[in-house]
């Protein structure tokens, strides 16, 4: 078997596109970011669902818009030509050419039979982004056209997600009429980690963290691993050549993403590279007067998934607070802030060739926020391992505590508050040597001041990829500690 034929994880996807065949013609809105595996994704459920007929390409048809190029606008017939050239090219007929969208679809349509079939519109905001009637005549071609075909799932695919949001999901013209929406988020860290084995890497937990820390979950740059190579090979080759495949991918994704805004954006991802931050915050290190335009921004973010937006709240109440905190939770943004862009003109000229990546500055500290990243996208994991059932937790995030006159402030990594009042105090810890007994202490200090009202439980766990000073383990003060060295293996979650 080729390692890339074995289609990793989206169980929970390739269910729900598969249900929502059941019930006539449905139209499918998969949104996520670049790289992330939306096409793949369809191409899988086509597979299972059409079987040998997609083998044959008779009931799968696959469109995808054109990118536009810096210094070449592309309009509305650009985008039509090619579109016909996919069609003639797909379906074995004579050249065509469509002086309107309407006209293209009704073509399309025409050359459908009753057999099951899937058509992806792939980068669909390409296709539409010259023409503003084209979401209109696509509604009209559903509504007139398509529902003729009981068998026939219409999925429409974009890594611009917040054109999605606004031109398709909340478009008044679609209203009522997608059967599916769909959010592709990166991969768990246990199905990264299969991944990664299925391709023939043999490395240890701390290899497979070190990739995951600069790629994230994302499968096509897990793709691109060599699995015959080192950690610190492929992330050398990926990151610090000149021609790496993530050396430039930044620039990429904000051109595709923020075209004529990318620069603004730039500017918060910037900012929040440095920790997380309140929207207060952001507006006092970007220098913004207080307004609204902020807000959209971050709402942007976190819709394309690069930043999260985690809500504090209040332990007596229960209430969401005023304030949310905002983290670039995308590993490989921050990466590349952190590490590539400082060294362009380095690694133009090769300068990194020999470079170890635990020798660039505040690497374990780096590593260790990325980490943090991983586990917050895995938090259902996280919460089975510390025991704490589905349905038991009121609220859980990272938290701050501003410092006050009656209090001083403090920051937890992960907090977790159950119905019983107990406060679960998180600390990640990843360190390259043994963790000493310290981390009582401070731990114990962050507790203290913690402003907690009285009778909550308090019970401090401890996540870390390090061996454990022999004193930590005889104390019992933690209620609980998770060796992320066991995290990988599913059998520890099960």
């Amino acid at each position: 078997m080729d390692k890339f034929d074995k289609f990793i994880g989206r169980t929970k996807e390739l269910k729900e596109l598969e249900d929502s065949t059941q019930s006539g013609p449905s139209l499918i809105v998969i949104k996520g970011r670049r790289r992330i595996g939306k096409s793949r994704l369809v191409k899988e459920h086509a597979k299972r669902r059409l079987g040998k007929e997609y083998a044959e390409g008779k009931t799968f048809l696959e469109f995808s818009g054109l990118a536009s190029e810096e210094k070449l606008e592309l309009t509305a017939q650009d985008q039509r030509d090619h579109f016909s050239n996919q069609l003639v090219h797909q379906l074995k007929i004579p050249p065509c050419t469509f002086k309107n969208w309407y006209d293209a679809f009704i073509f399309l349509s025409s050359q459908l039979t009753n057999r099951p079939t899937i058509i992806l519109f792939d980068e669909i905001s390409w296709m539409a982004e010259s023409d503003l009637t084209f979401i209109p005549k696509l509604k009209a071609w559903w509504d007139t056209s398509l529902q003729k075909y009981p068998n026939v799932q219409l999925i429409l695919c974009s890594s611009v997600s917040t054109w999605v949001e606004k031109n398709i999901i909340n478009s008044t013209a679609l209203f009522g009429r997608i059967s599916l929406p769909l959010t592709l988020d990166e991969l768990s860290s246990q199905e990264s980690n299969e991944f990664l084995k299925c391709m023939g890497f043999k490395g240890s937990a701390q290899d497979i963290f070190k990739i995951l820390s600069v790629t994230g979950g994302v499968p096509w740059y897990l793709k691109h691993i060599n699995p015959q190579s080192l950690a610190d090979e492929n992330i050398q080759r990926l990151c610090f050549t000149k021609n790496g495949l993530l050396t430039h991918e930044f620039d990429r994704i904000f051109n595709d993403l923020y075209k004529g805004e990318n620069e603004i954006y730039k500017k918060i991802v910037y900012a929040l590279a440095d920790g997380m931050k309140t929207l207060s915050d952001l507006r006092e290190v970007l220098g913004y007067e207080h307004g609204g335009f902020l807000s959209k921004y971050m709402k942007n973010l976190c819709t394309a998934g690069f930043v999260t937006q985690h809500n504090l709240w209040s332990f007596k109440t229960h209430k969401k607070g005023k304030q949310s905190l905002f983290r670039l939770s995308d590993n490989y943004l921050r990466f590349y802030i952190k590490y590539i862009e400082p060294n362009l003109e380095k690694i133009k000229q090769d300068g990194f060739s020999e470079r170890s990546m635990d020798n660039l500055p505040g690497w374990q500290a780096t590593m260790g926020i990325h980490i943090e990243n991983l586990l917050l996208k895995n938090r259902s994991k996280l919460l089975k391992a510390i025991g704490i059932k589905p349905g038991d937790s009121l609220a859980d995030n990272p938290y701050i505590q501003k410092s006050t006159k009656k209090h001083k402030g403090c920051q937890i990594d992960y907090l977790i508050q159950t119905y019983t009042n107990t406060l679960f105090i998180c600390e990640f810890k990843i360190k390259r040597h043994q963790i000493s007994p310290e981390i009582m202490d401070e731990m114990k200090e962050k507790i203290k001041r913690l402003d907690i009202p009285r009778g909550f439980g308090k019970a401090p766990v401890l996540v870390h990829m390090s061996d454990l000073a022999e004193s930590i383990e005889e104390s019992r003060y933690f209620y609980k500690t998770i060796d992320l060295r066991d995290w990988l293996e599913e059998e520890s979650f099960s």
